[in-house]
Formats: C-alpha cells, sequence, structure tokens
C-alpha cells in the first residue's frame, strides 16, 4: 500500500508541484476528469515525441520510466504525470488504476518487455494497448503475438521508414511528395529558392496553379498556413496539393522529376533493420542492392538472411570504398546508419556525385529545418513515422491517417467526415475554421476537389486537412459527431 499512498498524495501536491520519492509530478494543471486517458512505459525518443503529440490533442497523459533524471527533464517542458518505476510491474499498474485508462503504449527498447506489459494492462483492464516490436524475427508472427498477448496494434519505426523509402525509390519520378486519399491526392513539397515565378509574388497572383492549392509554408522554421495574398518569400518551402495527376504535372513542368527509369542499383549506408527491410522490399522489384556495413557480425547476419544483397565490410564514411563499389553508378543513395551527421554528409556526397534518388534516415528534429538547404532529396525520421502511426490509431474512428510536418510543429490529416460532425452542410467559409486550420482537398464520390470557401462539405467525403499543432484539438472539434465524439 505504501507505493499507492504516495501515487494518491502525489496527486493531490501535484498543484503545488511536489516531488514524493517514487513518483514525479509535473505541474499537471489540465485536470479533465473524462477526457481520454493515455500512460506511456519507456521514455526515449519515441516516448518523448508521442507524449508531446498528445497533449496537443488534450489528451491526459501518465509517463512511467525507470529512470528518474530522465522524467525530471521531461517535466520541466511537458504537462504530464510522471511516474518513475518499472512499467511490467503489476503493483504499479494496479496502482494508477491501469483500467480506467484507454490507452496503453509500450515504447521501451526491449521488443519482450513491451509485449508483457502490454499483455498484463490488457488483462488488467487497460482498454487498448500499443507495443513497438522491431526485431525483424518477430515479423512473420505478429498477428500471433497480438492475438495471444492482448495487444491491438503493433508499431516497427523501421519497417514503416524502410516502406516509405520505397515508395519513394519506386515512383517513376524524382520529386519526393505524400500520397493521400488511395493515392488520388498528393502533397508536393519544395523550396522556391531561385524561381522567379513564385518569389516575391502573392500566392493569387501565381499562374498555373488551377485545380492546386499552397496549403502550408515553411518559413524560418516556423510551419505558416497561407492565405491568398501571402507573400512568398525566397527559401520559402511550400507544401502544395492537389490531384496526384496534377501534382505530377506540376513537378514535371517546373523539372523536379529529373532522370526517369527504373531503380535497378540501390547503395545503403548502415546494415541496421531499415537496410534488412529495404533490401527484402526492393528484391521483389529486381533491384540490386548493396549494403555497407562496418560491423563483422552484423555483415555476417545479413548475409545469412539477404542472399540477393551484397553485403559489404567497410566504412561507410570512406570516399575511396564508396567509388570503388560504384557510387556514382548507383541509382539511389540511401543513408541509414545510426549517427545523423554520417546520414546526412554522406547522402550529399552521393547527392554530389549525380546520384539521382538521395535518402537520409535521421534522428534529431532540428536536423529536419537544415534539409532543404543541403540538396538532399528526402529525409525521414522513423519516430515520426511511428508517431503518425499511433496518432492513426488513437484517434480511430474516421481519421485515416495522420502525417507530421517540420518535426511535429503541423499536422496533415486524412479524415472521412461524419454525418453528425459541425462541418457538414455548410459553406467552408461559415464554418469558422481557425486560422491554423485548412481544408486543403475534398474527395467526393471518387473525385478530387480543391475547395473554396462555397464549398459545401457531404457524409463520407474524404478530407486533407493542415492544421497548426496548437490547432489540433480545434480540428477534433469540428470533425467529431456533435454527440459523442471522434476519439472516444
Amino acid at each position: 500500500m505504501e507505493r499507492l499512498n504516495k501515487i494518491k498524495i502525489s496527486f493531490l501536491l501535484s498543484i503545488l508541484d511536489v516531488k514524493s520519492n517514487n513518483i514525479i509530478v509535473a505541474n499537471h494543471t489540465n485536470m479533465k476528469g473524462d477526457f481520454m486517458k493515455v500512460i506511456i512505459v519507456g521514455i526515449g525518443k519515441l516516448g518523448y515525441r508521442l507524449a508531446e503529440s498528445l497533449i496537443n490533442s488534450d489528451i491526459d497523459v501518465t509517463l512511467i520510466d525507470q529512470n528518474s533524471k530522465v522524467l525530471e527533464r521531461i517535466n520541466d517542458y511537458l504537462d504530464v504525470l510522471t511516474v518513475t518505476a518499472n512499467g511490467i510491474e503489476i503493483e504499479v499498474l494496479k496502482e494508477l488504476n491501469i483500467k480506467s485508462y484507454d490507452f496503453l503504449i509500450a515504447t521501451t527498447y526491449s521488443d519482450e518487455t513491451n509485449a508483457i506489459i502490454c499483455s498484463l494492462a490488457k488483462k488488467l483492464g487497460c482498454k487498448k494497448t500499443i507495443a513497438r516490436i522491431r526485431n525483424p524475427e518477430y515479423t512473420k508472427q505478429l498477428d500471433f503475438i497480438k492475438t495471444e498477448m492482448g495487444i491491438d496494434h503493433i508499431i516497427n519505426p523501421e519497417l514503416a521508414t524502410s516502406n516509405e523509402i520505397a515508395r519513394y525509390l519506386l515512383k517513376s519520378y524524382n520529386f519526393y511528395s505524400e500520397d493521400f486519399a488511395k493515392g488520388k491526392v498528393s502533397i508536393l513539397d519544395f523550396n522556391i529558392k531561385n524561381m522567379p515565378t513564385f518569389v516575391g509574388k502573392n500566392i493569387i497572383e501565381l499562374d498555373d496553379m488551377e485545380d492546386l492549392l499552397i496549403a502550408a509554408i515553411t518559413r524560418n522554421d516556423e510551419i505558416i498556413i497561407p492565405h491568398g495574398y501571402t507573400e512568398l518569400l525566397e527559401n520559402d518551402i511550400i507544401h502544395v496539393i492537389g490531384s496526384t495527376e496534377k501534382v505530377t504535372k506540376f513537378g514535371e513542368k517546373f523539372n523536379f522529376h529529373g532522370d526517369r527509369g527504373k531503380i535497378r542499383r540501390v547503395m545503403i549506408l548502415g546494415g541496421g533493420n531499415i537496410a534488412y527491410y529495404l533490401a527484402q522490399k526492393l528484391k521483389s522489384f529486381n533491384t540490386k542492392v548493396s549494403i555497407i556495413e562496418q560491423d563483422r557480425d552484423r555483415c555476417r547476419y545479413l548475409s545469412e538472411r539477404l542472399s540477393d544483397a551484397l553485403i559489404i565490410r567497410g566504412d561507410g564514411t570512406d570516399i575511396n570504398l564508396l567509388e570503388e563499389e560504384g557510387l556514382e553508378s548507383m541509382d539511389a543513395f540511401i543513408g541509414a546508419t545510426g549517427f545523423d551527421e554520417q546520414n546526412l554528409l554522406m547522402t550529399l556526397i552521393a547527392n554530389q556525385a549525380g546520384v539521382h534518388k538521395t535518402i537520409a534516415k535521421i534522428s534529431r528534429p532540428n536536423y529536419v529545418k537544415i534539409i532543404d538547404n543541403l540538396g538532399i532529396d528526402v529525409a525521414l525520421n522513423p519516430t515520426n513515422i511511428a508517431v503518425s502511426s499511433i496518432l492513426k490509431f488513437i484517434r480511430g474512428g474516421k481519421v485515416v491517417s495522420v502525417s507530421l510536418l517540420l518535426g511535429g510543429q503541423a499536422e496533415v490529416t486524412e479524415i472521412i467526415a461524419i454525418k453528425d460532425s459541425r462541418i457538414i452542410g455548410k459553406p467552408i467559409a461559415e464554418l469558422g475554421l481557425p486560422k491554423g486550420i485548412i481544408i486543403g482537398a475534398i474527395v467526393h464520390q471518387g473525385k478530387v476537389i480543391i475547395p473554396n470557401g462555397n464549398t459545401i462539405i457531404e457524409p463520407d467525403d474524404r478530407l486533407i486537412i493542415f492544421c497548426l499543432s496548437s490547432n489540433v484539438p480545434d480540428l477534433e472539434l469540428f470533425t467529431k459527431p456533435v454527440k459523442g465524439g471522434l476519439f472516444k
């Protein structure tokens, strides 16, 4: 009972920002009674980013980790309840009244621990559980694991990242875009530097933008939701949305497509799980894959499981090695080591060597801000990809997908309009949407529409919406049913 009493006392003293021996409590000011409750076990990069995103959605968040110093640092930035404990302990879950939580998300560094925590939480009454499971050995057993362990959703950031890389590589054009509405809608991001047809003009003055919309602008490391009279400045990154056909033609007009053709040869720097999953994926497309990895044991592991890939043991930062292995003849280069700096540097070198498609895996959010100035085609953050997957699952209902922009400053959310929600049956201009929300595209009966103020949303329309993170609660209010809740 001792720990239980400490938890109760901690809740009472939280207003005073008091720290107990076992439980560290943040300034938990929301006090939201019947709001959704989520508990996250294991606070590394994923756990922290997830907590940050959930708070933006006005969700009560509890964090559990054994490292009290990590939790103390988090208390300085996030309004959450933090518990210093081992999440696998049944007594801890009981004391926190786990059955009152809507979700438990296990993101420790151990797949096995995550699965056990989720199983225990589910048996103790938690409504739904999510586990991070990354080991390739488990990929063929995930359905069995979910069923037997009571896990509702499994995330694998490396597998999801490799799928994103493969999607980009296998496109017939060279610019990066995201797809929505089952591929009917695409979003293209590009820097308008040295483009006189854009720089210095108001959006309303742009030519050749029929059936396309600039839904957001990244400027000086911030996301802006623009209007028709927003002036475009040099080095702005604009996010253009439209039907996939229109976006593709737009990219071709400005020569974003580069050298078309099949990706036949790919070089991957780093032999981690991303390289493993990607090589497996590309095998079915008859793409030759070379993987450069320094660790002898990892090379042996890869060579035993990837018979069609060339595994090279060596220092991938050695330019001579890359040249000897035919860097200049590669169609794509992927920097996928555990070091962002290596990935960015070597991907930049590959780009300068004439490799058509270059991709860097990055983990630090602050590096996102410099990518577009380096000339690298794409930078992918596995943590953000995982967070997007979890947000989609948690919001459930009619939320089809969630993508994060600029390290989480904004979201692109695809939803299916619900009959009883506030956005149905009124012209968009009369909805009173905050300035931080813009409906970029609507798919109505299979047809892509770029809406204007007079557009009326109907039930079952697919909406692709740009939203600043600070306006996520407003978006939920507009899109959920008047009675009940989209996210319940």
